[in-house]
Parts: structure tokens; sequence; C-alpha cells
């Protein structure tokens, strides 16, 4: 099996991730009531050694999927707008998008979409939590997905209403009948949709790898959080560069069709 370098991680990015692991558990809290020390922080590393500590291998047929990175997440005057956090989706999501498509590795995106005139009906109680999902009412500029990031012909783009990719779409079936075992995962937001494409990617039966720098969130604390938690229970969290060379590696090992004088 084909597996990457483990060193995903920026320097001291262990204590960092500890670090915003409990300060996301702090954003619940008055300021009053709670203290951070290093202590505590190491002792959140040592609860997860030992536990939380598997390696997933990638396998040798990946597929890139882009989750939900649509203006929503990009414009200023958005509920959803994802500031820098956005700005980071997108720009390493359009350096997988471009490999991905030179080197022949499958590429699906998915969108959220609600019907106009269904008044929320399609995404039920969610949409009373979130009454920002009324950017995705098809037919709005905020639910379209920006220029750099316009799916092919031939790239499939699968309409959602939930956070997962994968509830109420066919995307695992999709998956299994293109052989594929390794989910590489780009776009938004790192603590909701790829959140929960992440869990149920490993709950399909595939390897999970989200791209540190090709996901985003409102917040950088929670966008450690969560990849924190991804990297530790359900996936692989890794850089671009390394996810890029991995592409490259899968590419190189697959054997070109045989020529008619082969065959013969």
């Amino acid at each position: 099996m084909l597996q990457p370098r483990q060193d995903n991680q920026p320097t001291n990015t262990a204590a960092m991730s500890a670090a915003a692991c409990v300060f996301a558990l702090l954003l619940a809290c008055p300021a009053s009531l709670v203290s951070v020390s290093a202590q505590d922080l190491s002792a959140v590393q040592q609860n997860y050694k030992g536990a939380f500590d598997g390696k997933l291998q990638f396998g040798s047929s990946p597929c890139l999927l882009v989750v939900d990175l649509v203006n929503a997440y990009l414009r200023e005057g958005s509920p959803l707008y994802a500031a820098e956090g956005g700005k980071q989706a997108l720009a390493g999501t359009e350096r997988l998008l471009t490999s991905a498509r030179q080197l022949g590795i499958p590429v699906v995106f998915t969108a959220v979409k609600y019907a106009k005139k269904a008044n929320g009906k399609d995404a039920g109680v969610w949409w009373r939590k979130v009454p920002a999902l009324s950017a995705f009412v098809e037919g709005q500029e905020l639910a379209e997905f920006p220029p750099s990031l316009t799916p092919l012909p031939s790239e499939v783009v699968l309409t959602k209403q939930y956070a997962s990719s994968y509830f109420g779409t066919s995307l695992a079936s999709m998956l299994t009948a293109m052989k594929v075992d390794t989910v590489v995962i780009a776009g938004v937001s790192t603590s909701g949709c790829i959140r929960a494409t992440a869990l149920d990617t490993l709950q399909s039966g595939f390897v999970p790898v989200v791209v540190r720098d090709a996901v985003g969130d409102r917040r950088p604390e929670v966008h450690e959080a969560n990849l924190f938690d991804i990297q530790a229970k359900y996936g692989e969290v890794r850089m671009a560069d390394q996810v890029l060379a991995y592409f490259e590696q899968v590419a190189g090992t697959k054997k070109a069709p045989p020529t008619r004088a082969e065959e013969l």
C-alpha cells in the first residue's frame, strides 16, 4: 500500500493541536471559570497517546472530493463567509484539482442546494438550527462554485441537503463502483461538512485524507481543533504538498494500457 511520509504536522504542531483542542472546549465556557496551563496541554497529549494515535495507509486508487466550496464561504457579506479560512481552502483546492485532472485522478464535487419554493422543508430541522442555510437556495449566486472550481462536464456534482457528503446521496456506491479506496477531502467547513464527510468516509469503508491547507473554517482555533479530532479518531490529515506527491506516486504506479503489439 502507498504511504506518504508521516511528518505531516508543522513544527511543534502536537502542542499546537492540543492547545487548539483545549481552546475549542473553552469557547463554550466563561473565561473566568477555566485556566489552561502547559501542564493541562501536556495532559491532553498524554491522554490521547496509545488510544487515538493510529495511522491509516493510503490506497492505490484515490478520488478527490471537493466539498461545498461555493461563493457563500468566499464572499464578504455572506452569512457563511469564512474569511482567511475560505481563502486557504480555495487556494489549496485549486492546487489539488489541477493536479488530479492532469494525472487522471477522479474528481467529485458536492454542493448544498435547496428548492426555491420549499421554504426549507428539504433541509428539515437543520434549517431551523442554521438559518444561514438560506444561502443555498437554488438560483442564488452564493450557492454556485467560483470560476476556478467550475466542474468539467465529465465530473460528477452531487447535490446534498445535509452536512455529510454521503447522507442521502449516491456517493458511497459510486466510489465503490469506481474501485476507489482513498478519499482526499478538500473544501469547507472543517468543523461542519468536512468533519461529517471524513467520519462517513471512514464508516463507508474508505480511507479519509483531509488536506489541512485545502480546508477551512471561520475561526483558526475551530479549524485546528477539528483537524486534531479527525487525525486522532477518523482519518489522516496531510498538507497539500504531501497529497500532491501521493497523486504523483499513484499516477506513476499505474500501468499504461498495452499496445496492440503487446496484446498480440
